[in-house]
C-alpha cells in the first residue's frame, strides 16, 4: 500500500506498477509522537499525518512540497522508517510548458527511485491503458454542476479552503445538503489524460492542470474560478487546518468580496473535533434556512391540539456540560417557568430530572407541552425532545428576546466559549467557538477556585476587592493552577490572584469577540456571566457595558422555546392549521 496526501501525486504510476494507493486522511486521538518528534505548533494535519504514518506502516509514502510542515514530516519519516519508501516529490508552482517539462522529469526520477526500491519495472503502456480506461469520456470530476431534478429545492453548499475533513461531507450528506463543489486541496477529483504524443508530458500536464491549490502561481486563475463557483450556491464552508496560515489569508479576502454566506471552519484532525464540526455546520445550515424535513406533519397535529385546548406551551431545554437549563413558554412568548440543574454524568438523566422539575414549577403535565426543542452539546441525547437545534441559533434568538438591541454575544459556558454576532432581526451573522480546551471557561474557574480554597461563586466578588494588579501568563488550566500555587507561596492575596484570573479570561474573550466584530450592544450569557469579576474585566476591555439578563444561564433554553413557537406560527401563517 502506497500512502499519499496531495492531488498532484501521480498515483496512477504506482497503480500501473501493481500497487494499491490510499489517500491518507488522518483522524487521531492524540499528537503524542508528533509533538515530541516535531513541535506542538506545527500544522495539525502534518502532525496527524505523522501519527498515522508511524502507526499504519505503509510500504511507501509519497509526500509533496506543500509547505514547511510537510517537509518536516518527511525528515522525521526518513529517519524513523528507514526501510520504507518515503519520497518527497517537488511539485512546480508554474503550470506552463516549463513547469510541465520539469514535473515530467521529476516524476520519472520518482519512478526510477521506486523501481530501485521495489525491483519492479514501470511500463508506460500499462499507464496509458489505465488512464484511458479510467478517464474515458472527458471532463473533470467534482466541478460545480447545476442541481439535478432530485436535488431541486435542497440547500446547495460549496466547500473551499484546505483539504476538507471527511466529516464535513458526511454531515452535509446526512442532512440532505447537496455539495455543489469541493475546491479544497483534494476535493475536485483528477483531470483527464491530455492527448499528446508524449504520454508522460501529457500526464504531467493533466496533473498540474487540476484546480490550482494556494501555492500555485497567480496566473492559474484560482481567484476568478472560486468567485464563479461560489455564485452558484446558497452558502460556502471555508475549511482551514489548525496552525495553517496559508488559507487564512484567502478567507480574509473572500469575506470581503464574496456575496454568499461564508462559514470559517477550522479543524485539527482529531476525533475530538467532530462535536465542533457538527455544531458549527448545523448552525450554519440553520442560518441558511434549510428545508424542514418531515416534522411539519407532527407539528400540524400539535397545532390542532392547541386549538382544541386553547392554551399552548412549549419547552426549550439547553443541555450543557455543567448545567442543564429548561424554560416553559406560553403562546404569548411569556416565560411560564424555568429551572437550572447541575448536569450529571449522563445528560439524558439530567434532562429527565429537569423536565419533572420545570413542569412542577409551571403546574403543568407532560401532555400540556405542545413541542420540545433541545439545544446544547447534549441535545441529541434527550429522547423526549421533538427536535434539536444548535446552541448558536438558540443563543441568538434568546439574546434578541431579552434585548433586541444586542448585536454581539459572549457566551462562556462550562467547557467552551462562543462569540456570536447578530443582525437587527436577531439572526446570526457570524460566530466563532473555542472548544479545544477549557481555558477561560467554567471548568477553568472551578479548578482555580479549588486551588484558592474558595467556592466558585466567591471568585468574582473576591476579585472585586483586589488592590494589586497580577498578571496570569498561562490560560492552560494545568499551568495556570501551578502559577496560582506559586503566587500563593509568594504570599500574594487571594483577591489579587482572583482578579488576575478574571483579567486573563477577559483577554481571551476579547480576542474571540474581535473575530466576529465588536458591534454594540454587547451581552454576556452562560454561567460565567454571574461572575462580577469577569464581567468587570470584559467591560474594561470593551470600554462598554455588558447586558446581563436576570438568569444568564437560560438564554439558550429561551431561544429553543422560541424556536418551537416559530414552528407553530409559521404553519398558522401558511394556513396549515
Amino acid at each position: 500500500m502506497i500512502g499519499y496526501i496531495c492531488k498532484y501525486t501521480p498515483i496512477e504510476i504506482f497503480e500501473a506498477l501493481g500497487e494499491q494507493v490510499e489517500r491518507i486522511e488522518p483522524e487521531v486521538n492524540t499528537f503524542n509522537q508528533a509533538d515530541t518528534l516535531m513541535h506542538p505548533n506545527i500544522c495539525s494535519f502534518a502532525k496527524g499525518l505523522l501519527e498515522v504514518a508511524l502507526e499504519k506502516r505503509y510500504e511507501g509514502i509519497v509526500l509533496t512540497t506543500c509547505c514547511d510542515s510537510i517537509r518536516r514530516v518527511y525528515d522525521v519519516l526518513k529517519e524513523k522508517l528507514p526501510d520504507t519508501f518515503v519520497y518527497m516529490l517537488d511539485v512546480p508552482r508554474v503550470t506552463k510548458d516549463a513547469g510541465i517539462a520539469l514535473y515530467e522529469r521529476r516524476i520519472r526520477e520518482m519512478v526510477r527511485a521506486y523501481e530501485a526500491y521495489s525491483g519492479k519495472v514501470f511500463e508506460e503502456a500499462r499507464l496509458e491503458a489505465l488512464l484511458r480506461e479510467r478517464y474515458r469520456g472527458g471532463g473533470q470530476a467534482g466541478a460545480a454542476a447545476q442541481p439535478s431534478e432530485a436535488a431541486k429545492g435542497r440547500l446547495r453548499v460549496g466547500v473551499l479552503g484546505a483539504r476538507a475533513n471527511p466529516n464535513i461531507h458526511r454531515i452535509l450528506r446526512e442532512r440532505g445538503v447537496e455539495v455543489a463543489f469541493d475546491l479544497t486541496c483534494t476535493g475536485l477529483g483528477r483531470k483527464l489524460l491530455v492527448e499528446e504524443e508524449n504520454l508522460m508530458a501529457g500526464y504531467a500536464r493533466g496533473l498540474l492542470g487540476q484546480f490550482p491549490c494556494m501555492r500555485m502561481e497567480t496566473a492559474a486563475n484560482r481567484d476568478q474560478a472560486i468567485v464563479r463557483y461560489a455564485d452558484s450556491v446558497d452558502g460556502v464552508i471555508y475549511h482551514t487546518v489548525q496552525f495553517c496560515d496559508n488559507y487564512s489569508y484567502e478567507y480574509a479576502w473572500l469575506k470581503e468580496i464574496l456575496h454568499r454566506p461564508l462559514l470559517l471552519l477550522e479543524t485539527d484532525n482529531t476525533r475530538q473535533s467532530y462535536g465542533q464540526i457538527l455544531t458549527r455546520i448545523e448552525a450554519f445550515l440553520e442560518s441558511l434556512r434549510a428545508s424542514e424535513d418531515g416534522r411539519q406533519e407532527q407539528i400540524a397535529v400539535r397545532r390542532q391540539s392547541r386549538r382544541e385546548n386553547t392554551e399552548m406551551y412549549v419547552l426549550g431545554i439547553d443541555s450543557g456540560s455543567t448545567s442543564t437549563n429548561a424554560v416553559i413558554m406560553d403562546g404569548n412568548r411569556e416565560i411560564k417557568a424555568f429551572s437550572v440543574v447541575r448536569t450529571g454524568a449522563k445528560s439524558g438523566e439530567s434532562a429527565d430530572r429537569i423536565l419533572g422539575e420545570v413542569l412542577g414549577k409551571a403546574g403543568l403535565k407532560r401532555e400540556d407541552i405542545s413541542w420540545i426543542v433541545s439545544t446544547g452539546y447534549g441535545r441529541v441525547s434527550i429522547p423526549f425532545a421533538d427536535e434539536n437545534v444548535t446552541e448558536i441559533s438558540c443563543h441568538g434568538r434568546g439574546a434578541h428576546y431579552f434585548n433586541p438591541r444586542i448585536r454581539t454575544i459572549l457566551d462562556i459556558g462550562g467547557q467552551d466559549s462562543k462569540a456570536i454576532r447578530l443582525d437587527e432581526k436577531g439572526e446570526v451573522v457570524d460566530f466563532v467557538m473555542n472548544d479545544k480546551c477549557a481555558a477561560g471557561t467554567g471548568r477553568f474557574l472551578e479548578a482555580i477556585a479549588r486551588t484558592l480554597e474558595i467556592d466558585i461563586s466567591e471568585v468574582g466578588p473576591v476579585a472585586l476587592q483586589s488592590r494589586e494588579a497580577i498578571e496570569i501568563t498561562s490560560m492552560c488550566t494545568v499551568f495556570a493552577e501551578s502559577e496560582v500555587i506559586s503566587l500563593i507561596a509568594n504570599n500574594k492575596e487571594k483577591a489579587d490572584i482572583a482578579n488576575g484570573i478574571c483579567q486573563a479570561i477577559a483577554n481571551k474573550s476579547y480576542s474571540l469577540l474581535k473575530r466576529v466584530g465588536l458591534e454594540p450592544d454587547f451581552m454576556m450569557t452562560g454561567g460565567v456571566a454571574k461572575n462580577p469579576g469577569v464581567v468587570r474585566a470584559v467591560e474594561d476591555k470593551l470600554l462598554a457595558k455588558l447586558y446581563i439578563c436576570p438568569e444568564p444561564e437560560i438564554v439558550g433554553a429561551v431561544g429553543a422555546a422560541l424556536y418551537a413557537l416559530e414552528q407553530f406560527e409559521r404553519g398558522e401563517a401558511n394556513g396549515s392549521v
